[in-house]
């Protein structure tokens, strides 16, 4: 699951990890992080998400950062926002107003790069990775946030065995595995999602849960 494994999903049109609607997690628990008025928010693997557009209207400063340029393109386009690009290496930056998107590998970000972001809305990256890129992921963030980590989860849990990701299932047991070492985890929610999503039951699965999580640096 490298980097032209995304890229063709999204030229291929196999995008079923997009909402065409704001998640309703998002609306529900945003609030619960300790977030400044008009604080900078990271949407990592954000793709063409409408909840960067609800984090806009709520007042926040929103980055996300995309490896697809199809996706970033297809956000601008969709929702009718201008947007200025300008190569930033080794990401290509789209901007508008209050919105910037780097184009380009997550991995590549820096802390330079994340001045003025204090949250981070994570509903659909941690899912995405198998097991060996969710530790780089998590210790990547952790760089990116040395001690100062306040974010929205959510993640996705079914049997083991009856599907394979992504999504990939993702227990509260992993989560404070890559997460425990510093910081607080709350659990806000636990909601079944196998009869609003039946696409997923008619890939075998017969339990799927969402579950959302506060994760607060103890630092």
């Amino acid at each position: 699951m490298d980097v032209e494994f995304w890229l063709d999903r999204w030229v291929r049109g196999e995008t079923g990890f997009h909402q065409p609607e704001v998640n309703t997690h998002l609306q529900t628990f945003w609030d619960r992080l300790e977030l400044a008025p008009g604080a900078r928010v990271l949407v990592p693997l954000c793709g063409k998400s409408l909840d960067m557009l609800w984090l806009l209207s709520e007042g926040y400063q929103v980055l996300g950062v995309e490896v697809s340029p199809l996706a970033v393109q297809n956000f601008f386009a969709e929702n009718d926002i201008p947007a200025e690009v300008v190569p930033s290496d080794p990401f290509t930056r789209y901007r508008a107003d209050d919105l910037e998107i780097l184009c380009g590998d997550f991995f590549d970000l820096t802390p330079e790069r994340l001045k003025g972001v204090g949250g981070v809305y994570d509903r659909a990256s941690l899912v995405a990775l198998p097991p060996a890129m969710r530790k780089r992921y998590t210790d990547h963030l952790k760089v990116l946030f040395p001690g100062k980590l306040e974010a929205l989860l959510v993640t996705m849990e079914y049997p083991e065995g009856e599907m394979d990701g992504p999504p990939f299932s993702i227990g509260e047991q992993e989560v404070h595995a890559l997460y425990g070492d510093n910081c607080d985890i709350e659990r806000l929610t636990v909601f079944d999602l196998l009869d609003e999503a039946p696409r997923f039951r008619d890939k075998g699965l017969t339990r799927l849960q969402e579950t959302v999580f506060r994760l607060h640096s103890r630092r």
